[in-house]
Parts: structure tokens; C-alpha cells; sequence
């Protein structure tokens, strides 16, 4: 690894000896039921897939529950940077996809609940994840997941437990560095045969860096209940809200290394900033028919945005900044305001028979998913002088604000996707194969169109089949290899189409980028209390977009040519004497073009490292638990080599670092209470390291700092009736 040449490795190297192989807090468990990939329960040990599953004591494990990046840390192939950012959330890729995405989650698809968290489009916010309430996640990578669809990195699903047994409430309360705190109440229970889990949660921040303070409020609810011996409905209500988060922009990397906590003059200068609210409602029913059953899922919602940006006001408005009779320019200004209904509905029929002594699972569904955006765009600020000036604060010029109107269209994508998937378990032997085909459709209705911005309507439509073939075999009871391969393919999303084409308007001309998926496995249990799982991987991608321009918030994008990725990974948790645990996860990842292209900085060579991706990263965990006390210490450690920040590798890339982290708290019960408390330091020897990169920026501003030493305190308390 490339380390800061700042960065002493001995505390490091004393750290890591430390840890011999590394774990969950409370309970871990060395082999978990799983529905990702499958579809239906099946243990991870025997499903022929790169898989974690995330319990809920990683996920709260003295943590206050804000950002999924901690829980994924310890995921070998997932990258979750947290970019210190509200407005733009965690960047989360999965074997390199998703490391170019300018903001939220693309390339992985998210789901909660069996309800998406991603669009028809493939973009996700990972900020809707309820972790308050959530039982556990699972991550799955590889060619697995071609059989969701439009998402060729991974699938990353959160699931809630249903509200059962005598009512009991719950609050909790957290406060730490940089004036952050969250408070939480939930109430959870059975009555009447109905399960409920009831919970609502407010989180605020100063922020780390200048500029970037934020609110978040969060509801959840959930009902469960059968209607009969048979039949079971679940019915899910969430919701977010974030006003005005302040977006700090990246850094350049003069400004990085004197200021790290710094913004740039234009982002305080524009005010830059988002809101979001976003409202989502759903339902799962399943009837069991004997062997076989019927699956039906169904959502709705409504997702509104504001964001300003840093557009310059000389890009927006006019050819030169000379008159105030200059020609408008075809641009949307630097204001997005959109409001999205969203829907979907998904059907499957599983049937169970026995073939040829062994059991033979098939699945036949189909997905139908639905967005409409009424987006908007207008100017970021305002004049109120006759004699009109392109520089903020002189001439009557006012940025920051909402000014005139740039843009006003209808924007739909539908997403139609019949699958089967097939799976036959022997004794010894496993197969499983599936076919899915993805039609995603966008169509643009434009409603502005005025001199110099003509008619930017159409529409354009992706479809592709996505197979997989995946086998296992049982070498020993505590032994199974695997091999699996899949096709997948990734459409640009609404985003990435919007200003890709020639003046910055939509572009109808983004091909998909397909991908050949490989990989082979080993899945091991060591002894009484020791699990190893390894796994090799290639992926081959004609095609990938990369970023063609980025600057001031909006991001362009192209086709590039061939890609290759290849890697490793990693993951052994253990169960020690005397209360100790441990877990490590390490990921090996060399993500290249695999043939040059022409982009907007000049010819890339083909061998060029892609953006966004380390090449090695390492999580590691000591744990100890005091059963008779519930006194709990963890000593965490995470290292990440250098990332590239565009696609020529020539700009200094974001430098390799390695930062440990220390928890420790107690859980008691007194009769009816449930006591907690819990404090953590996180980055322990202060180090300063880019936490995230905004790939390809035109301005140069790539860098984003990561916190320097913080601290979290935090208490909660359940009472049962």
C-alpha cells in the first residue's frame, strides 16, 4: 500500500499484529439464512455467491446509526466512502461499480424490505435505510446478481424485524464531535395478532468541514400480520426529510493539504445546498400453496428536491459577460427542482419439487417499476439593477437564490423486467441458473423551449438478457467451492443522461455498458469457531461510461472502451476463549482500461488505473464481551490504499492511509429495563487522509477530507410490559 509519507506505520503495524483474524461485537454468527440471490431462505454457507450478512450488532455497535458506511466497513468488495457530505450522501461501490457516481448510490441495487431503495433508472440513496430498526443487511456481490437486473455490482438488501411479543418502547441518545447529536423513540409489540414496530429519529450536525451542517428526520412504520395459516402481509410506511443540508464541495489539492476543514470561496459564495423529502409506502404479501407459494409486492411514493449549485453565473446566462442583452445560452441554470412519484409492483411464483434426489427450486417472476420527474431548472441568483453584472454581490447581482426559469420538463422511466431462475440442490452437488431481460425505457416531455433552446423531447430504450450460471460443490461438510458466471449490463441513468449530450442538453446516444462476469469461490469452516470465505473475480466491460466533464455539481458522461477488473477477497470471522471475536476483510481489486480511448483531458492509455477504486483495502476487529457485566470493547482498524481521481492518473491521486477506531460500552437488564450506554473514538491517532473523491471535477476541486479525531457518548434505555 501507498501510505502518507506523514503517516508512521508502527502504530499500524502493532495495531494489525493485534488481529489476528476479526469480528462482531455481540453475537456472531458464523452462518446466516440469506434471501438475496436466491430468492428464497437458503444458507449462506451453501449459496454460490460472494455474500455477507451485516447483523444488527455491527450495525449498532456503539454507533449512532447515521450512516451506513460503518456498518459496511467490514464488507471485503464493498467501498463505502463517506464523503462528510449530507447533500450528496455515501459513495458506495461494489468490485469498482459505482465509484464514479457524482452523488447517491448506481450500479448496486438497493432494497428495504423487499421494497427498492434504487429507481428504475439504478439510482439509490442509501440515506433512506432505516438503522435504528434494522435486523441485519446483505451484501452480495458478483454474477449473482445479474438476476436483479439493471445493477451489475451488486445487491445491497436491509430487512427490519416485525414487531412480535410484549409491547415495548425504546428511546435513545447519542452526542459527539462537531456539534453532532441524534435522538431516537420507537415502540415495537404484537396485539391483536398484528406485529408493529413504530420508530422516529432526528440527527443534526455542525459538520467536520466549513459549510456543511445538516437535519435529517426519519419515520418508520411497519405492520405484520397472516390473515390466515397460509398468507402473511407486511405493510411499510417510511420517511426522510433533510432541509437545507450545506454541500462543502471538494478541495483542491493545495487546499486539501493547508485547510482540510476549509471550502471553496464558490460554494459559500453560492450558498450550495440541498433539501430533500422523500415519503414511501409498500406492502409484501405471500400465500403459501403447499409446496409452492405466491410472492406480491407493491410500493408507491413521492420524492422532492432542491438543490443549488455552483454554476457559474457567466455559464448560465450569456455569451459574454458584456451586456445584458447577450444571448441566453442553452443551460438549466444552476438550481434543480424536481418533483418524482415513483411506483412499482413485483410477482413471483416459487414451486418446490424433487427431482432426481435432490430438490429443485424454481422461481418465475416479473418486476414493473415506475418514475416521473417534473423537473425544473432555474438560475442561481438574481439581478435587481438595470445595470446587470455576472460577478456576485456587485451590480444588483444576488447568488445563492432562486432566479429565472431554465428549464421545465416531464421525465419518465420505466423499468420492465421478466425473470426465471432455477435452482436444483443434491447432496453433494449444487446448480442454479436464471435468465432475466431488462427493458428500461426514458422519454423527456420538454416544456421550455425559447431562442437558443430548442426542443430537447425523445425518448430512448435499453434492453438486454442478463443470464447466470453458478454451480457448488460439497468437498466436505465444512468445505464448499463454487463457480459461477453472468452477463450483466448497467444503462446510464436519468442523471447521467441529462447533460451528456452536445451543449450540455440530454442525450439520447449513452450505450449501456455490458459486462462479463467470472468467479470462483471457497467457503470454509475452521475448527469450532472460525469461518474463511474467498473469493476470485473477473469482470470484462465493453463500453463503461466515465465521467466525460464535472464542474460545479453536474457531472457529464460517455462511453468509454474495454475495462478489466480483476481481484480477491477475503473474509474470516472467528470465535475466540474467554468473550473475544474477530473479523477481517481484506479486498484486492486492479481495475484498468483495458484498451485506450480518447477523453476530454486527451488520449487515456489503455493500463490507466480507473477512478474511484483502491487498489487494496483492509478492515480488521478485535472484540471482547464480559457476558456476566455486558462491559463490550472493540479495537477497530481500516486502511485503504491510494485512488485516482480521474482517468489519466497524472492529478495527485487521493493518498493511501490507515486510522483506528476504539468502542467500548455496557448493556444491562433490570427486570422490565434495558439499559445501554456506549462511548467511541473514531480515527484514534488523529490522522489527516482524503475520506472521498469527486471523480473526473473539472475544477480540479476532487478531494474531500475526512475527520480528523472525533468522539461519540450515547445511552438508551427499553422498557418491556
Amino acid at each position: 500500500m501507498n501510505f502518507p509519507p506523514r503517516f508512521p506505520r508502527r502504530p499500524l503495524a502493532l495495531l494489525v499484529a493485534a488481529l489476528p483474524a476479526v469480528a462482531l461485537a455481540d453475537a456472531l454468527t458464523l452462518d446466516s439464512v440469506v434471501v438475496t440471490g436466491s430468492r428464497i431462505e437458503h444458507s449462506s454457507f451453501d449459496l454460490p455467491a460472494a455474500i455477507d450478512v451485516v447483523g444488527s450488532e455491527r450495525i449498532g455497535a456503539d454507533n449512532a446509526r447515521v450512516n451506513a458506511s460503518e456498518a459496511l466497513a467490514a464488507v471485503p468488495g464493498i467501498t463505502v466512502l463517506n464523503r462528510q457530505n449530507y447533500a450528496q450522501d455515501l459513495q458506495i461501490s461494489s468490485r469498482g461499480f459505482g465509484a464514479r457516481s457524482a452523488f447517491g448510490v448506481r450500479g448496486i441495487r438497493l432494497v428495504a424490505d423487499g421494497i427498492p431503495a434504487s429507481m428504475p433508472d439504478g439510482q439509490g440513496q442509501a440515506a433512506t435505510f432505516n438503522l435504528d430498526r434494522a435486523e441485519r443487511i446483505e451484501v452480495m456481490r458478483g454474477p449473482l446478481s445479474a438476476v436483479y437486473g439493471n445493477h451489475a455490482g451488486g445487491v445491497i438488501q436491509l430487512f427490519t424485524p416485525d414487531g412480535k411479543g410484549a409491547p415495548s418502547v425504546e428511546t435513545n441518545f447519542s452526542a459527539g464531535a462537531w456539534g453532532s447529536w441524534k435522538a431516537d423513540v420507537a415502540a415495537q409489540g404484537e396485539a391483536g395478532g398484528v406485529g408493529y414496530v413504530l420508530d422516529a429519529s432526528r440527527f443534526a450536525t455542525d459538520g467536520y468541514r466549513d459549510h456543511s451542517s445538516a437535519t435529517r428526520d426519519q419515520q418508520l412504520a411497519k405492520l405484520s400480520l397472516r390473515p390466515d395459516a397460509d398468507s402473511r402481509l407486511t405493510l411499510i410506511a417510511n420517511g426522510f426529510r433533510q432541509i437545507d443540508a450545506e454541500d462543502p464541495l471538494g478541495l483542491k489539492w493545495d487546499q486539501y493539504r493547508a485547510a482540510p476543514r476549509s471550502v471553496d470561496a464558490v460554494a459559500l459564495t453560492f450558498n450550495t445546498r440541498k433539501s430533500i423529502e422523500h415519503t414511501q409506502g409498500g406492502l409484501n404479501y405471500e400465500r403459501r400453496f403447499g409446496d409452492d407459494a405466491l410472492q406480491v409486492s407493491a410500493y408507491l411514493g413521492r420524492r422532492s428536491v432542491i438543490q443549488y449549485q455552483s454554476i457559474p453565473t457567466s455559464a448560465q446566462r450569456f455569451t459574454a459577460a458584456t451586456s445584458a442583452t447577450s444571448t441566453l445560452r442553452k443551460h438549466s441554470g444552476g438550481v434543480i427542482d424536481f418533483d418524482r412519484d415513483f411506483s412499482g409492483v413485483s410477482l413471483r411464483w416459487i414451486m418446490r419439487r424433487e427431482l432426481a434426489g435432490g430438490k429443485l427450486t424454481t422461481t418465475f417472476g416479473i418486476d414493473r417499476e415506475t418514475s416521473t420527474d417534473e423537473r425544473r431548472g432555474y438560475e442561481n441568483f438574481v439581478t435587481t439593477s438595470a445595470a446587470f453584472s455576472l460577478t456576485c454581490g456587485s451590480g444588483g447581482t444576488v447568488c445563492g437564490v432562486k432566479g429565472k426559469l431554465r428549464r421545465n420538463e416531464t421525465d419518465e422511466v420505466t423499468s420492465t423486467d421478466p425473470y426465471v431462475q432455477a435452482e436444483w440442490q443434491g447432496e453433494r452437488w449444487g446448480f442454479l441458473a436464471g435468465l432475466r431481460h431488462s427493458t428500461v425505457r426514458f422519454e423527456v416531455d420538454d416544456r421550455y423551449i425559447t431562442t437558443g433552446n430548442g426542443d430537447d423531447s425523445g425518448s430512448v430504450t435499453y434492453r438486454r438478457a442478463t443470464p447466470v450460471l453458478a454451480a457448488t460443490y460439497k468437498l466436505t461438510p465444512a468445505l464448499n467451492l463454487y463457480a459461477s458466471a453472468a452477463r450483466g449490463f448497467e444503462a446510464p441513468t436519468m442523471n447521467e443522461l441529462f447533460y451528456s449530450g452536445a451543449n450540455g442538453s440530454f442525450s439520447f446516444d449513452l450505450k449501456p455498458a455490458t459486462s462479463r462476469h467470472l468467479e470462483a469461490g471457497v467457503k470454509a469452516f475452521v475448527g469450532d469457531g472460525t469461518r474463511a470465505d474467498l473469493a476470485l473475480f473477473e469482470v470484462r466491460t465493453e463500453d463503461e461510461l466515465v465521467v466525460a466533464a464535472s464542474s460545479g455539481g453536474r457531472t457529464s458522461y460517455r462511453n468509454a472502451g474495454k475495462t478489466l477488473r480483476h481481484g480477491a477477497e477475503l473474509a474470516v470471522d472467528s470465535l475466540w476463549a474467554h468473550g473475544f471475536s474477530s473479523r477481517v476483510a481484506y479486498t484486492w481489486l486492479r481495475a484498468v482500461y483495458d484498451e485506450s480511448f480518447t477523453g476530454s483531458g486527451g488520449t487515456v492509455a489503455a493500463g490507466r488505473r480507473l477512478p474511484g477504486i483502491a487498489a487494496h483495502t483492509l478492515f480488521g476487529e478485535l472484540a471482547w464481551r464480559h457476558v456476566a457485566s455486558g462491559f463490550h470493547t472493540a479495537l477497530e482498524a481500516v486502511a485503504r490504499d491510494q485512488i485516482y481521481v480521474e482517468d489519466s492518473n497524472t492529478r495527485p491521486a487521493a493518498p493511501g492511509f490507515a486510522v483506528a477506531n476504539l468502542r467500548f460500552g455496557v448493556d444491562r437488564r433490570y427486570g422490565a429495563w434495558q439499559l445501554k450506554a456506549f462511548a467511541r473514538v473514531d480515527n484514534l491517532f488523529d490522522r489527516q487522509y482524503v475520506g472521498s473523491v469527486i471523480v473526473g471535477d473539472g475544477n480540479g476541486r476532487y478531494y474531500e477530507s475526512a475527520p480528523g479525531r472525533g468522539w461519540l457518548v450515547g445511552a438508551g434505555a427499553r422498557y418491556t410490559f
